[in-house]
């Protein structure tokens, strides 16, 4: 029996209109046997985000990833490309790159030597002459599907549909902030023990920010932005850009030839499943989640600015009032949200009532229990 359905009530309950909707059930934030089915139904069949194409900028370059599908790698290859491989040998399965930075020419394995090409060819084998029906072409890395958009880098173990699918309208809705000519400037990666769900909820409304970041970002308003496509879309409402603290004057100009909406705020988004691209009027930033179980998450904030911005006097120090901002609210979320997994424990934890300004909350969780052949007709 599919571990949701002893849950069909509260689910009802969770998709109800907003009005008389509630939470949803603890369950889909601690239950190990929820996660297995988010794996199956989310993780390895929709598109997820690697990173931009200029944090590998020349041949040889690598960066690994730990994904819910197991490891991969991208790496730059000798022609410029960009591949993406699952990362192990196809010798016996070892691990063939940690971390980042740059292979030469070739990948080797550290076990057992053997080497591939930069485009996943097998180039050396040691000692497998005697290996009877051994062909080299089909002992190559195992490819992982990548797709680029405005510089951004997604990848997928079993495409559903091209990634400009995927996105629907969100490229028309970003395009006078022209994504293609930010440049990644700044990472940070945190370990959260919570729900990855509960990342993407927190980042999609307003409700909390007066309370939790009173001394940061402080209190904020917000309006929904209709979406098409597999991703939501909120504006936080503020005719400057709020990329740094509300004492702070934004010291890096506006993107030239905003539109009148993108004037109007910052855009909030999640991008299904697992990433939030939010896009002021000088910068964009990102929460890139990647689910590890039902209670723990690896969070990556990253930064960028448009390419213009970076040659400005005093850049170097402007930026780091972007910087700090980004890492202490993400510091701050990530505390009330473990707080939050804590408390969704509790035996006797029963889903409370939504607000109005938790639309996007119930959106984000609609969606990943559509993809799990969870829907209610009210």
């Amino acid at each position: 029996m599919n571990a949701l359905h002893p849950h069909s009530d509260a689910l009802k309950d969770a998709l109800a209109p907003l009005a008389r909707a509630k939470s949803m059930p603890s369950v889909l934030y601690t239950d190990p046997a929820i996660f297995a089915l988010e794996r199956e139904a989310l993780f390895l069949k929709h598109w997820f985000f690697l990173c931009r194409t200029e944090q590998l900028p020349n041949p040889g370059d690598y960066r690994t990833f730990d994904t819910p599908g197991g490891p991969i790698i991208l790496v730059r290859g000798q022609d410029m490309a960009l591949r993406c491989f699952a990362n192990y040998c196809r010798h016996r399965g070892s691990l063939l790159l940690k971390g980042q930075g740059n292979t030469g020419a070739r990948i080797m394995c550290p076990y057992h030597a053997w080497s591939y090409f930069s485009d996943g060819r097998l180039y050396g084998c040691p000692d497998m002459a005697d290996a009877e029906g051994f062909d080299r072409r089909e002992n190559g890395l195992v490819p992982v599907a990548l797709e680029e958009w405005a510089g951004f880098l997604f990848a997928n173990f079993a495409p559903q549909k091209p990634l400009l699918d995927h996105l629907g309208d969100l490229p028309q809705r970003m395009a006078s902030h022209r994504l293609d000519q930010m440049r990644h400037v700044w990472s940070v990666t945190l370990e959260p023990n919570c729900n990855w769900k509960l990342i993407l909820e927190n980042a999609m409304e307003t409700y909390h920010t007066g309370i939790v970041h009173r001394d940061t970002v402080g209190a904020q308003t917000q309006r929904d932005i209709p979406a098409t496509g597999d991703w939501l879309c909120m504006q936080v409402l503020s005719r400057r850009s709020i990329g740094t603290m509300n004492a702070d004057t934004p010291p890096l100009p506006t993107i030239e030839g905003l539109d009148d909406d993108a004037r109007e705020g910052t855009y909030f988004t999640v991008i299904h499943p697992t990433l939030q691209f939010a896009v002021a009027q000088d910068c964009l930033w990102w929460l890139n989640v990647t689910p590890i179980s039902a209670n723990q998450s690896r969070l990556e904030i990253g930064g960028c600015f448009p390419e213009s911005s970076l040659s400005l006097p005093g850049f170097a120090e402007n930026r780091r009032l972007y910087e700090h901002r980004w890492e202490a609210v993400g510091r701050e979320d990530v505390g009330i949200l473990e707080d939050q997994q804590k408390a969704l424990t509790s035996v006797l934890f029963r889903p409370g009532p939504l607000s109005g300004r938790d639309d996007k909350v119930q959106q984000v969780g609609a969606w990943g229990l559509r993809q799990m052949g969870v829907t209610w007709t009210t």
